[in-house]
């Protein structure tokens, strides 16, 4: 191939030539010529260009004339028969009539609208619990994220938040339809709302609780992060959020102090000596990106879950400070699998959650013993009798899919066999019986509404309530916390005790049951075994 390009003989040539003819076209012709060459070219026979091109000169001067011819010739014929008509004159009488003065109208008064007082918040309920609306929440039609980076944008959501899915009973229509349902009363959802007015007066100013709220001291450590992880799950059960008119704020200070207070591995300030509180903060955390899509909330709970995930034993279980050990502690596996679960239910995005998710009922399996008469129990930290602890595994295990598995079922009749609540009982634990009732509460049935029977009149029998304490909008209310059996608690402190009691009677709202069947067309998270129940998950 040549190295230049070339063009071939004559092109050029030929090029010149069809320039010329093509501007031969556009040259300007005067109107004698263009005439003259009209004439020309009809006397050429019909297939030549010359006579087509004068056929084609003649059509276009055919629309103008006509233009203008025929309204010449219309106007024509107007003229003539208007000289035809005869000279007629016609009268017509016309009578002028004068306008009527028109009266002053008096200025207007502007009337301001009233101001219309919004109902007054509840106070008592009644033991008669009927709920006035309709279970069935509508759903936003796109998963809305807002944008803002900063977390001021958290205060700013006034609109309802719309809960779907294990969320959605937490709205205040369906969480009244949930309570008619599974078994809740007046009594009981009058004593969660003392609790949280009573945590609301008591908040500490940076959005904190201590083991020394309400001057109550308790045993174990102070703990803040813990303490308000705690707190605002409370009352995060009961669908309150920043955009919340009575608790709003106390909900934003608690997930303030807890984002603030993390450091950039993902740990609090302030923890506990074996670190129950990375475990809780991280599902208060999630679970409150969750209900209200903060992206800040996301960050930090990602932050947090990842020291979980991390922590997980090859086996599954987990051991205090989330370090890698052969020790697996059921009652800090506990707050891990709890944590685990919120993390999927709010869609984290942390590598290796799935699979964290899904080891977790093999830690508490390994820590299962069964009986010989159809009971079992989980132990403490290896397997055990039905202990106080049968209520953690079971509920955990229910929690990751395997609600049908022999171990739940053979705890669940430890359970029903070994435990009872009563502030009398020499052994009463509020930090067992927070276990047991969600345990119970996800198996559903006649196992279910036995315990209920005896575990929902104790606990709002023994809530000790202060009366007129609380002030809202101008009004007076009481306010409740829990002293725990004996007046002391080995676990945990006076706010920690109050809180699990409130979240425990908030059982009937807080999460779908996970026996419940999930609709045709919900999506769940991987196919069932044969010892797994479908949950679902999708909020």
């Amino acid at each position: 191939m040549a190295d230049e390009f070339e063009p071939m003989e004559g092109l050029e040539e030929e090029f010149q030539i069809h320039d010329y003819d093509i501007m031969d076209l556009f040259e300007e012709q005067s109107f004698k010529e263009k005439w003259q060459r009209v004439f020309s070219g009809l006397k050429e026979d019909k297939d030549t260009g010359a006579y087509k091109y004068a056929k084609l000169q003649m059509t276009r001067l055919a629309g103008p004339a006509a233009a203008v011819v025929v309204p010449m010739l219309f106007m024509g014929l107007l003229l003539i028969f208007a000289s035809l008509t005869p000279d007629k004159q016609t009268s017509v009488p016309v009578t002028i009539m004068e306008p009527e003065p028109i009266e002053e109208l008096e200025d207007i008064e502007e009337i301001e609208p009233e101001e219309i007082e919004p109902p007054e918040p509840m106070d008592e309920m009644t033991d008669e619990f009927s709920p006035d609306v309709n279970v069935d929440t509508p759903s936003p039609p796109t998963d809305f994220s807002p944008q803002p980076a900063e977390f001021d944008a958290v205060a700013m959501v006034k609109s309802p938040v719309i809960m779907r899915g294990i969320y959605g009973s937490r709205n205040p229509g369906a969480r009244g339809a949930a309570m008619a349902g599974y078994g809740g009363s007046g009594a009981g959802e009058a004593s969660v709302l003392r609790t949280l007015r009573w945590l609301k007066k008591y908040q500490n100013a940076n959005g904190s609780w201590d083991n020394a709220t309400g001057g109550l001291a308790g045993h174990g450590q102070k703990a803040p992060p813990a303490h308000a992880a705690i707190g605002l799950l409370t009352f995060l059960a009961h669908g309150e959020t920043p955009a919340s008119p009575e608790f709003g704020a106390t909900v934003e200070k608690a997930i303030r102090y807890l984002v603030d207070g993390q450091d950039a591995k993902g740990t609090f300030k302030g923890k506990d000596q074996h670190n129950y509180t990375q475990p809780i903060v991280a599902y208060a955390v999630s679970e409150a990106y969750a209900l209200t899509k903060v992206p800040i909330l996301k960050e930090t709970a990602e932050k947090a879950i990842q020291i979980v995930i991390d922590g997980q034993h090859p086996n599954g279980g987990w051991d205090y400070n989330c370090k890698q050990s052969e020790r697996d502690d059921t009652s800090y596996m506990g707050w891990c699998a709890q944590a685990i679960k919120a993390a999927k239910m709010a869609d984290l995005s942390n590598d290796g959650l799935d699979k964290v998710y899904k080891n977790a009922r093999n830690g508490f399996k390994k820590n299962f013993k069964a009986g010989g008469d159809g009971t079992g129990g989980f132990g403490y930290t290896g397997p055990g009798k039905a202990g106080g602890l049968s209520g953690v595994g079971v509920l955990c295990m229910q929690l990751t899919g395997a609600a049908k598995a022999p171990e739940v079922t053979q705890g669940l009749m430890g359970i029903k066999k070994a435990h009872t609540v009563s502030w009398a009982a020499p052994k009463g634990n509020i930090y067992f019986w927070y276990y047991d009732t969600q345990a119970m509460f996800h198996t559903g049935g006649e196992m279910w509404n036995s315990w209920n029977r005896m575990f929902a009149p104790t606990m709002t029998k023994n809530q000790t309530i202060v009366k007129g304490k609380y002030e809202y909008k101008g009004r007076q209310f009481d306010i409740g916390y829990w002293l725990p059996p004996g007046g002391k608690s080995k676990h945990t402190s006076t706010m920690f005790d109050t809180a699990l009691c409130a979240l425990s009677l908030q059982v009937y709202y807080r999460y779908l049951p996970t026996y419940k069947p999930p609709a045709k067309d919900e999506i769940v998270e991987d196919a069932p075994s044969d010892d797994d129940i479908v949950i679902e998950i999708d909020i």
